[in-house]
């Protein structure tokens, strides 16, 4: 069964796994934007992209809840209408929505890593 995030969003008022899911993911994010936050002291920008970055504005404003210690304060407003800059005027730190092909990217990665495995892949623009 292929569960989207858009399906947990809708049952996580009535089922408690889809509650944890989402709020499990949005952990997992923030940890890892602690973590590449930390060796740099900070950010300027933070990106969000892909699927859920592009389209769910609830679980964007649930990672980027608590982070105002890096300067990340959202604009509701931007958030909900899927602007390209969601953070507010105030904020220390720009977050920004940016689409992105992600089966365009994970074809790159697997034929890039796939090539250079056997000595065969040259660099080439579409390759980068």
């Amino acid at each position: 069964m292929k569960t989207d995030v858009r399906d947990l969003l809708a049952r996580e008022a009535a089922d408690v796994r889809a509650a944890e899911a989402v709020a499990l993911f949005c952990y997992q994010v923030k940890r890892w934007i602690g973590s590449f936050t930390a060796a740099p002291g900070g950010l300027d920008t933070l990106v969000l992209a892909g699927g859920i970055g592009e389209n769910a504005p609830l679980v964007r404003a649930r990672i980027c809840e608590g982070l105002s210690f890096l300067g990340i304060e959202l604009n509701e407003t931007r958030t909900a209408e899927h602007a390209a800059v969601i953070s507010s005027d105030a904020s220390r730190a720009t977050v920004r929505v940016i689409r992105t092909d992600e089966e365009l990217m994970i074809a790159r990665s697997v034929c890039r890593r796939a090539w250079t495995r056997h000595g065969h892949l040259k660099q080439t623009p579409a390759t980068r």
